[in-house]
């Protein structure tokens, strides 16, 4: 298995929950972002700079990963594609994609975005507490678990 990170909106504290989980496990974490992210050195945390654009760190991850392969990200499109390639997608607050829940998340998703491109206010996303850090290290640790 390795772990590849949507990692230009990706919160910091859950990178330090990967290059931790790295360190003990020995599973490959990888970065993808178009702009520099500084990494920790070790043998099991790299880091692939992409150029700017659209869906372009996105791409790279999906042609990239393989089934059995974790990939970490917000963006629901991303989490569909790795599932449709048999990997496992986990949201940096711990929601586990699935092939079950992911039509229903991708349908939220567009309809959301129809409701802000005629103007309505939806609001953002709250900020990360501490029971989505819980969460999301709680599944990443199922998943290692079962993975090892």
């Amino acid at each position: 298995m390795n772990i590849w990170v949507d990692a230009d909106a990706c919160p910091v504290v859950i990178k330090e929950i990967l290059f931790k989980a790295a360190t003990r496990t020995g599973v490959m974490v990888t970065l993808v972002a178009n702009q520099f992210i500084k990494i920790p050195p070790s043998r099991h945390i790299k880091f692939i700079q992409v150029t700017s654009g659209f869906d372009v760190a996105d791409n790279e991850i999906v042609k990239r990963l393989v089934a059995g392969d974790l990939v970490i990200t917000s963006d629901i499109p991303l989490a569909a594609d790795a599932i449709e390639k048999g990997a496992y997608a986990l949201s940096p607050r711990g929601e586990l994609h699935t092939t079950d829940n992911i039509r229903a998340r991708l349908n939220m998703r567009d309809f959301m975005e129809s409701l802000r491109s005629s103007g309505v206010d939806t609001g953002g996303p709250s900020a990360l507490s501490q029971a989505d850090r819980k969460s999301f290290a709680d599944q990443l640790d199922k998943l290692l678990t079962k993975y090892l």
